[in-house]
């Protein structure tokens, strides 16, 4: 109708006041995430396939024949097992930095002018996390929209670039990056609580993230595993999946899921770590959890309430032979 309708944040540009602590709340949760995993994966195992994105925590590797590798039908499904880094457990899921989420959009040409940081930090610096090495404009005038047509956007801002005089190396805090170099193997008496302070750093990026979303708009291709934290997705033509011919290569954009923003990633729930590996006749009986669940329970933390019916514990896992007669 021609009538301009008034935004609230953080649509119109402005920060949302009581989701700025609950921003850096979950920043400094995922510098405690990244840091417990890195220390306990010295001491619990972690094996990954090099044909499919099948990951196992624990002594030995299952013997499950679920691999969807480009040869596994050679192989009859069965994996191909190497040593697994923290990034199978912690899938890193990447965006675009954006000084101005409002301002310029990414065209392709100009992709290597942007940082690409994980998705979690970017969401934490849009909802009010001020890192000097990935600075973000602070509107104090909303912006104006008529319909999807910007009216006012404050004009476009010169991005300031501060990092390049800066030190570089709180840039890896909040990074994945030889994260297993930087966290050396604790005293085996601490493995215990840093699990338990993993679990509850997971769970306050879970649900912390959870609730950002509910605000802050994120967009995730329908065809690939692109994430873009902002009002609208980027234009950058890197999509290669299926038929991506037909769109030149761009994105298909739509509202993300938690999931894809902060994967899960479930593995095979192993009861007992010191016994045989996982059977494929006997996987039905087997229940999944978390990656991350899965490395702090193997490493002596208490699993959370809402996690155990999934990991199937109230079933008891029969012998190779009782399971023929079992419906």
């Amino acid at each position: 109708m021609g009538i301009e309708k008034p935004l609230e944040p953080p649509k119109n540009g402005l920060l949302v006041p009581h989701l700025v602590p609950v921003a850096y709340e979950v920043f400094d949760a995922w510098k405690l995430l990244i840091k417990g995993l890195a220390q306990l994966l010295h001491v619990i195992p972690v094996h990954g396939c090099s044909q499919c994105s099948e990951v196992h925590v624990g002594q030995n590797a299952h013997h499950i024949l679920d691999c969807a590798g480009s040869t596994s039908s050679k192989r009859h499904s069965s994996h191909l097992w190497v040593k697994g880094s923290i990034n199978d457990i912690l899938v890193p899921i990447e965006s675009y930095h954006l000084f101005d989420p409002f301002g310029r959009r990414i065209k392709h040409d100009t992709r290597f002018e942007y940082d690409r940081i994980p998705a979690v930090v970017e969401l934490c610096i849009q909802a009010g996390v001020d890192i000097p090495e990935y600075p973000s404009r602070r509107r104090t005038n909303p912006v104006r929209m008529l319909g999807k047509k910007v009216l006012d956007r404050g004009g476009n801002v010169e991005e300031p670039k501060p990092w390049r005089f800066a030190e570089s190396s709180s840039l890896i805090d909040f990074d994945t990056y030889r994260a297993l170099e930087r966290f050396p193997c604790p005293p085996l008496s601490d493995i215990p609580k840093i699990a338990q302070e993993t679990i509850g750093a997971y769970e306050i990026v879970s649900k912390g993230v959870t609730r950002l979303m509910k605000k802050y708009t994120v967009k995730a291709c329908g065809y690939c595993s692109e994430v873009h934290v902002g009002p609208w997705g980027h234009s950058v033509k890197l999509c290669g999946s299926f038929k991506h011919q037909w769109r030149d290569g761009k994105h298909g954009w739509q509202d993300a899921t938690v999931a894809e923003v902060f994967p899960p990633n479930h593995v095979w729930h192993v009861r007992d770590t010191s016994g045989p590996p996982l059977r494929n006749k006997l996987k039905r009986f087997y229940g999944k959890a978390p990656a991350v669940i899965e490395v702090c329970m193997q490493a002596g933390a208490k699993i959370p309430d809402e996690y155990k019916p999934m990991m199937r514990l109230d079933i008891v896992i029969p012998d190779s032979e009782e399971a023929r007669m079992i419906a």
